[in-house]
Order: structure tokens, then sequence, then C-alpha cells
């Protein structure tokens, strides 16, 4: 199905859901419609990422090895799952990888850092940094918000997208100036 096609259906969809009243539906497949349109994934790779993120997260947190004491952020780019947060063992670690290789990725990338898990502060600050990031490459680069996702775990950044290697290059080089930005991780593939 072309990017296209699937437009012409989520419209199809909107129109249908507004009919019927189902305002939260049509504002929720709207995004979506924007997000796949200035999305260079295809849209079946974009829906498989979703589904993936989704999946794993569902496992680990209804893990009851894994409910106590853990934070994992998952992040699927084209198949690629990015696994960040905090861990209190070893098992706990390989456990979670265990659970997103069972969903047949292309590749995992475990971040996974043993300690405690993080608190509230460190996580907005965390935040904070994600969406000073997003504002330089959109502000500065000009770069869809779409085309890159940030990752912010423990003030080190991940950046993942289909880019070319300016637009790479470019992207580490403004998040590198962000205050706050310990490191720089680059989890692209190039186009």
């Amino acid at each position: 199905m072309t990017k296209r096609n699937a437009s012409n259906w989520l419209i199809l969809f909107l129109v249908f859901s507004s009919l019927t009243g189902c305002a939260a539906v049509v504002v929720g497949a709207a995004v979506t419609t924007v997000d796949i349109a200035t999305d260079r994934r295809t849209v079946g790779s974009y829906i498989d990422d979703n589904n993936l993120e989704v999946s794993i997260r569902s496992k680990v947190m209804k893990d009851s090895e894994l409910k106590k004491g853990t934070h994992v952020s998952v992040t699927a780019m084209n198949g690629i799952v990015l696994l960040t947060g905090e861990v209190f063992s070893n098992e706990q670690g390989n456990r979670i990888i265990k659970i997103t290789r069972d969903h047949n990725p292309r590749e995992v990338i475990n971040h996974l850092q043993i300690s405690g898990t993080t608190g509230i502060v460190s996580r907005g600050n965390d935040a904070w940094i994600t969406s000073k990031v997003k504002t330089a490459l959109y502000t500065r680069l000009k770069l869809d918000a779409n085309r890159i996702k940030v990752v912010t775990e423990y003030s080190k950044v991940y950046l993942l997208g289909l880019v070319s290697k300016k637009e790479a290059r470019d992207a580490v080089n403004a998040t590198r100036t962000i205050k706050g930005v310990t490191k720089v991780y680059k989890v692209f593939e190039y186009i």
C-alpha cells in the first residue's frame, strides 16, 4: 500500500468516524495520517514499528519478574529496537532482551543500565532535553519532526531515523550544543 493510498483510506476513516461522533478517533487518525505522510518509512514499516513498541512494552510490563524495579523505554525505527532505561540486575536485562528478540526485530540495541530507577526529576530533565533537541532540529535545521526520533535517558540523547549523511551530521552537531546533553548516540540508517 502506498502512502497516498493509506492517506486516502485514513481520510475516508476520518469522514466515517466524524459522522458517528467519535471525535477522539478522528483526532488520533488525523495525527497518524500526518505522521505517515511525512515519515520516510513505508506505511507498513511505520505500523510494524508502532506495533513492535506496544507489544514489547506490554509484555515487559506484564512480566511479574520485571514489574518491580525496572524502567524500560522501547523505541522502534524501521525494525531496529532501542532499549533504554534501568534494571536492577543482568538477569532482568537479559529477560527484556529475550522478550524483545522474541518479537523478531531486525536488530536490538541494548542501552539498559543496571541501577535503581530514575526519579521524576531525572525523567523531567530528560523530557526537557528531548523537547529542546526536537525544537533545535526543527528551527535550526528545518528537519521534519517525524524524520528523527529523539530519546533521552540520563541526559544521553539517542537519535534514530532514516536520514541522509548530511542530516545525520547536522542533527548530531545541533544536539551536542544543547545545554544538559552529556552524550549523543547515532542510531541512524542512511538513505
